[in-house]
C-alpha cells in the first residue's frame, strides 16, 4: 500500500455497462441525455481535470452505442456479461497492467458529480494512506441506495434490496465513487463472492475485505446536490433541471439576459454572446451559436443554428440555418437546413425557407415558401411567393437576382432565373427566365414592358421574346 502523501499514478474507470432496468427504456441508461449530453459524458468530464494516466469506461449493454458517444480520451473496455459492479471492475483491472497506483471508480449514472468532489475524494484517500476510500452522503431520502456503516477502519455497504428493515433506516448512503490502492483492490476482487441471490459480484464487498487488511474510510460529500444519481425517469428529470439551471446561471454571469429561466432550455453545447436577450419559452440546442446584442424568442426553437450579432428571431424554428448580422426572423418562420440569411435580410411571418441564400437587405416578408433558391441583394418577395422546386423526381434551383420584385401569390417554376431589377405582377406563374429590368405578368408570365424604375443599363441589348 502506498504511503500517505505519495503521488502514485492515478487511473480512472467509469462503470457504464448496465442496462438500467428502472429507466423502463430500450436505451442503455448512460445514453440518456441531459441538456443534450449523454449522461456518461458528464462523469467523464468531471474526471478529466484530475488528469489520470488512463480513463477507462466499462461498456456492456448496447456496447457499440455507448462507444459511439464516448470522447476520444475515454478507452472502452468490454464486460461481455453484466455480472455486477465487482465483475466490471475486475474487467477494467485486466486492462491496467500497472502494479502500483490509485484507481478512481465512478458510476456512470452520476452526472452531477464535480471535479472538485472527485479531487477532494482523491486527496482524502492519499492523505490518510488507506487501502480504500468511499464517497458517502447522509440523504433525506436514501431510497434505492446502499447503506453505509463504518467502524474502526472497516466500511460495510449493504445494498437496499439485501438490507434488513433496521439497516434501511440508516440514511448514510453509498454514492458509487471510490478510490482504491491497486494492489489492495486486485487481491480483494478475487475474494468476493457472487452468492447474493442475484448472481452478481458487488464491488461494495471489497471494502470490508480491504478494511480488515489496510483500512477503509469514508469521505462525506459537501454539496448534496451532486448526490442526485439517475436510476429512473423522475431522477433523470430532477438531474436535468439542476444542470439546466447551472447552464443558465453560467450564461447570465457572462452577460446574457434570460427573462424567464423556468421556461428557457439551453443545452450544454450552446454558445451565446453578451447583451443578448433570451425571452420565455425558448429552446437552444445542439451546436447553436448566438452572437451579441441579439433577441431570441419568445417561443423560439433553434437547433444547430448560427445567429450573428444584432439579429432578432421571434416565435420561430431554425434547423441548421445561419442568420446574419442584423437580420430578422419571424414571427412563425421556419428556417430549414442550408438556409443562410445575409446581413439585414428578413424572413417574416409564416414563411418557410430551405437550402436558400437570402442576400443582404432582401425580404421574404410573409406567407411564402422558398426552397433551393439564391436570392440576391435588395430583392423583395411578395406575400404568397412560392418556389416550385420539386418536379416529382428532382429538386431544381431558383435564382432571383439583385433588386428583383415579385408580386403577391407569385409561383416560380424551377429551374428559373428572375433577372436583376425584374418585376413580376401579382398572381404570375413564371416557367421561364425573366430578363433583367423587365415587367412580366400572367399565367404563364409574359414580359410586357420595362419594370417600374428600371434603369436603361438594366435593359437587355438583344431582343427578348415575351
Amino acid at each position: 500500500m502506498s504511503q500517505a502523501g505519495s503521488a502514485s499514478p492515478l487511473f480512472a474507470v467509469v462503470l457504464a455497462a448496465g442496462k438500467g432496468t428502472r429507466m423502463k427504456s430500450n436505451r442503455a441508461k448512460v445514453l440518456h441525455t441531459l441538456c443534450g449530453v449523454p449522461m456518461v459524458n458528464y462523469v467523464i468530464g468531471a474526471i478529466r481535470p484530475l488528469v489520470p494516466e488512463r480513463l477507462l469506461v466499462v461498456v456492456g449493454h448496447q456496447a457499440d452505442q455507448v462507444r459511439a458517444v464516448l470522447p476520444e480520451d475515454a478507452e472502452p473496455v468490454l464486460q461481455p456479461e453484466q455480472r455486477g459492479t465487482g465483475d466490471a471492475v475486475r474487467v477494467a483491472l485486466g486492462a491496467i497492467p500497472e502494479e502500483e497506483g490509485v484507481l478512481l471508480v465512478v458510476n456512470g449514472d452520476g452526472p452531477l458529480i464535480s471535479d472538485r468532489t472527485l479531487g477532494e475524494l482523491l486527496e482524502r484517500h492519499r492523505s490518510v494512506g488507506v487501502g480504500a476510500t468511499v464517497l458517502v452522503a447522509e440523504l433525506p431520502d436514501p431510497s434505492g441506495l446502499g447503506r453505509v456503516t463504518e467502524d474502526a477502519g472497516v466500511v460495510r455497504i449493504t445494498e437496499e434490496r439485501d438490507a434488513t428493515e433496521a439497516e434501511r433506516q440508516n440514511r448514510l448512503c453509498n454514492l458509487g465513487l471510490y478510490a482504491f490502492e491497486l494492489p489492495e483492490l486486485r487481491r480483494a476482487i478475487e475474494e468476493i463472492s457472487s452468492d447474493t441471490g442475484q448472481g452478481e459480484l458487488y464491488l461494495t464487498d471489497v471494502l470490508e475485505i480491504i478494511g480488515r487488511r489496510s483500512r477503509a474510510v469514508t469521505y462525506r460529500l459537501k454539496d448534496l446536490e451532486e448526490a442526485n444519481l439517475v436510476n429512473d425517469r423522475s431522477q433523470l428529470a430532477r438531474a436535468e433541471e439542476i444542470l439546466r439551471r447551472r447552464i443558465l446561471d453560467a450564461h447570465m454571469k457572462e452577460g446574457v439576459t434570460v427573462r424567464d429561466p423556468v421556461s428557457t432550455h439551453i443545452e450544454a453545447s450552446v454558445e451565446i454572446g453578451r447583451d443578448t436577450v433570451i425571452l420565455p419559452g425558448t429552446f437552444l440546442r445542439g451546436k447553436t451559436r448566438i452572437g451579441s446584442d441579439c433577441v431570441i424568442g419568445p417561443s423560439t426553437d433553434l437547433v444547430d443554428t448560427v445567429v450573428e450579432d444584432g439579429a432578432v428571431v421571434e416565435h420561430s424554428v431554425g434547423r441548421g440555418a445561419r442568420v446574419g448580422p442584423g437580420a430578422t426572423v419571424g414571427p412563425y418562420a421556419y428556417l430549414r437546413p442550408g438556409t443562410v440569411l445575409e446581413e439585414g435580410s428578413k424572413v417574416g411571418a409564416f414563411c418557410e425557407v430551405k437550402n436558400t441564400r437570402v442576400g443582404a437587405r432582401s425580404k421574404v416578408p410573409h406567407l411564402s415558401y422558398v426552397g433551393d433558391a439564391e436570392i440576391g441583394e435588395d430583392a423583395n418577395l411578395g406575400a404568397g411567393t412560392i418556389t416550385a422546386n420539386y418536379d416529382g423526381t428532382k429538386k431544381h434551383r431558383t435564382v432571383i437576382e439583385d433588386g428583383a420584385f415579385t408580386g403577391v401569390n407569385t409561383n416560380l417554376i424551377a429551374p428559373v432565373t428572375i433577372g436583376e431589377g425584374a418585376y413580376l405582377g401579382a398572381g404570375s406563374v413564371v416557367n421561364k427566365d425573366i430578363p433583367p429590368g423587365k415587367l412580366a405578368v400572367g399565367m404563364p408570365a409574359r414580359v410586357i414592358r420595362d419594370a417600374p424604375g428600371a434603369r436603361s443599363e438594366d435593359r437587355p441589348r438583344a431582343k427578348t421574346e415575351g
